[in-house]
């Protein structure tokens, strides 16, 4: 079941709409500066690949237009069914009203009622206020590290 609040409401995107075309074009400018958005083959592939659920969160008082997402990844291993919350994005014009919290709420429950053992996010360290809500939400910090494998890009001419 979808949560809601008086004016936020987070839902799962089923299918890929020119509004949430538009609405992944505006928010991940505000999450990664190097991030391209997806289109719509891409987001279409994303909702639709079977491990994924897609959060949207929309704003009654403002037409109802989407101002949060949030990527909910579930997978087994040998020793569990996992979760992983990824890309959550909060429109800066949104930020501060409950809109992430929502959103991370709604996949928790989502990630428990689908039997995950256990339900992982990373954040920056520069991300505080970030930090503050998963805390809230019942999140803790891990004492592990992050490794990421990153290819070397093309070379450059010269």
């Amino acid at each position: 079941m979808p949560r809601a609040s008086a004016q936020i409401e987070v839902a799962v995107a089923t299918e890929v709409t020119d509004e949430l075309v538009r609405a992944f074009a505006r928010l991940i400018p505000q999450l990664s500066g190097t991030a391209i958005p997806p289109d719509r083959k891409l987001l279409s592939d994303i909702i639709s690949a079977p491990g994924n659920t897609v959060l949207v969160a929309k704003d009654s008082s403002n037409g109802g237009q989407i101002v949060g997402t949030l990527t909910l990844i579930m997978f087994r291993i040998p020793t569990a069914l996992r979760a992983w919350i990824e890309d959550v994005v909060v429109d800066a014009s949104a930020r501060g009203r409950g809109v992430g919290e929502a959103l991370t709420e709604e996949a928790v429950r989502i990630a428990q009622s689908r039997g995950a053992r256990t339900i992982d996010l990373t954040s920056r360290r520069s991300r505080e206020a970030a930090h503050r809500l998963y805390e809230k939400v019942g999140f803790a910090v891990r004492d592990t590290n992050v490794y990421r494998y990153a290819p070397p890009g093309p070379k450059k001419a010269g």
